[in-house]
């Protein structure tokens, strides 16, 4: 019996270790008609203590894959193996040093360099992977509220970064503040890097519409897209028309992008799959319960292609998506945290079939 017990206990160690499978058909909520059920290849377990928020993907060195989200509730970042699901370390706790983290909100690989924005330190800090080792941080005495992230390289060995700024006013920091403040929405910086590998970092101005009808109200998830001179900047204010807002990547407003009355709740996540060069789909989640609805729509002309909801994914915010293959998933996955507490994985190739699109994306 005292060789049983111990064997027993491990046993339960695992199986809770597990990442779980969609929750069976019995159980399942219904998606709306039109909407494709596309089933979660994996759920990560569920933890409520960490509020995950958004996720980034990084190859590693061994030829594996992480997935890393952060956790706003606990101040750290949860890496997971992002073919298994599981949770492979935690990164920082609450405070203002480097390497810490307070509300870490938004998150974004480029290379080996990880940025990370902090809604409650008001930066962004820089970490090199794989051992995070901080490379210093950016923002400070300019954001207020920072959120989403989104860094390209339109020259080599220059890096610039996109943040959105989504301060508040009022007792509860819920009322937007004056249109004309709003044109400062979000910010942009030029990073370059020094012979010894550290940053150096210049802001390079803000941007944001302002008219009644399309400025930013509420602001998280952004997105570009160089090949068409695009980004998209989620507004997520339900009081006024939530959308994506479409700019050029030097800050002005087109006017285009998905309008309001497509989202029916607060538009967050988005993913940009690109199959070619310059084609492709956009699938941005629609936050809702019981089941989240991606959305998914043309690269060039951003019309719609389909709707597809998982058997359990709910309530979600960010979303990453991996193109290249891993063991699990030989045509690249899309991750989706699902209601603040877990992620699920979806493959790419479930989703191209569901919804009929270009065969050449997972080729």
């Amino acid at each position: 019996m005292r060789l049983a017990l111990p064997l027993l206990a491990a046993l339960l160690l695992a199986a809770c270790a597990t990442p779980r499978a969609p929750a069976p058909s019995g159980s399942q909520a219904s998606p709306p008609a039109g909407v494709v059920t596309v089933p979660e290849r994996y759920v990560t377990i569920e933890n409520p203590e960490d509020e995950l928020d958004s996720l980034a993907t990084w190859p590693t060195e061994d030829g594996g894959t992480w997935l890393i989200a952060t956790a706003k509730n606990t101040h750290e970042l949860v890496v997971f193996d992002a073919d298994s699901g599981e949770q492979l370390r935690s990164v920082g706790h609450r405070g203002a040093a480097d390497g810490e983290f307070l509300r870490p909100n938004g998150v974004f690989v480029h290379g080996d360099v990880l940025f990370v924005s902090e809604r409650d330190n008001r930066r962004v800090q820089m970490l090199r992977l794989p051992d995070f080792r901080p490379l210093g941080s950016f923002g400070e005495g300019e954001l207020r509220s920072p959120y989403g992230l989104w860094v390209h390289e339109p020259v080599p060995g220059e890096l610039h970064a996109y943040v959105t700024d989504s301060f508040m006013e009022g007792p509860r920091f819920d009322v937007v503040p004056p249109l004309e403040t709003l044109d400062r929405r979000v910010r942009r910086y030029r990073i370059r890097f020094d012979p010894a590998g550290m940053p150096i970092v210049h802001a390079a101005g803000h941007f944001g519409d302002t008219r009644e009808a399309t400025a930013l109200r509420m602001v998280e998830s952004l997105l570009g897209d160089p090949a068409h001179d695009r980004l998209l900047v989620a507004d997520e204010d339900r009081r006024h028309a939530t959308a994506l807002r479409e700019y050029t990547l030097d800050g002005r407003f087109t006017g285009g992008g998905i309008a309001p009355g497509v989202f029916l709740a607060d538009p967050e996540g988005i993913a940009l799959w690109a199959c070619t060069a310059d084609t492709g789909y956009w699938i941005a989640a629609d936050q809702l319960r019981p089941l989240t609805i991606f959305r998914v729509f043309d690269r060039i002309t951003l019309a719609p292609r389909g709707t597809f909801s998982g058997q359990v994914t709910a309530w979600t915010d960010g979303v990453a998506l991996y193109a290249g293959a891993t063991a699990r998933f030989p045509t690249g996955a899309l991750f989706a945290v699902h209601d603040d507490r877990a992620v699920a994985a979806f493959d790419l190739g479930d989703i191209a079939r569901a919804l009929q699109l270009d065969p050449a994306c997972v080729r």
